[in-house]
């Protein structure tokens, strides 16, 4: 199965992010992009693909571990960015260190479980809006200030998620993948200086 641990915005948060994609999908160009479902607007922290069964109880261990070691955190959506041409994201503002802190954990907590995951590079904390349809080449300019002045409202990020991502199937044009959360694990700690372990 295809998975990743992430942070996922609450309902409140999410809504007021859907009103400002409500505004971009009337800017011109807003066709040529394929916009993210509901579902699929989080914070991925480590994404591992394919993961065979055999290595979740390890896996699962491994990621409570980061999140027992993890204290909550403020955090909110704010702005807007781009990937090249091709992907539109908005970002995150809050307690930056501590969020990369959660994904240095997330990844060291995979790969300690024995998934392969990809070369480690520094963390983005993004949520992907929309990306540029096979063949587009699409100005994201006129997006990015419609972001620009986007400041959602701060909530405290209390959960590491582990999340499951079903790719279409059926061949449909535009099917989005379907995204299930299968597992969850409470930040727990105290915030006390643990900042230079990072391992799951």
């Amino acid at each position: 199965m295809r998975l990743f641990a992430a942070v996922l915005p609450p309902p409140e948060q999410l809504d007021e992010l859907g009103h400002v994609v409500d505004r971009l999908h009337r800017l011109p160009g807003a066709d040529r992009l394929r916009w993210t479902s509901r579902a699929g607007r989080h914070l991925t922290l480590a994404f591992m693909g394919e993961v065979g069964e055999e290595l979740l109880p390890e896996l699962r261990v491994r990621l409570a571990r980061a999140a027992h070691r993890t204290p909550p955190f403020p955090l909110r959506l704010h702005g807007g960015g781009h990937f090249g041409r091709r992907t539109l994201w908005t970002g995150a503002a809050g307690d930056l260190d501590e969020l990369r802190l959660l994904a240095e954990r997330a990844d060291a907590a995979a790969r300690r479980a024995g998934v392969p995951m990809d070369e480690h590079r520094r963390y983005q904390a993004h949520v992907t809006l929309a990306r540029a349809r096979p063949g587009e080449d699409v100005d994201l300019h006129p997006f990015l200030d419609e972001l620009g002045a986007f400041e959602g409202t701060r909530w405290q990020v209390g959960e590491l998620a582990l999340v499951r991502s079903n790719l279409p199937v059926s061949g449909v044009p535009g099917e989005q993948p379907r995204y299930e959360r299968v597992d969850g694990w409470p930040l727990e700690g105290r915030g006390d200086g643990g900042r230079a372990r990072t391992a799951g």
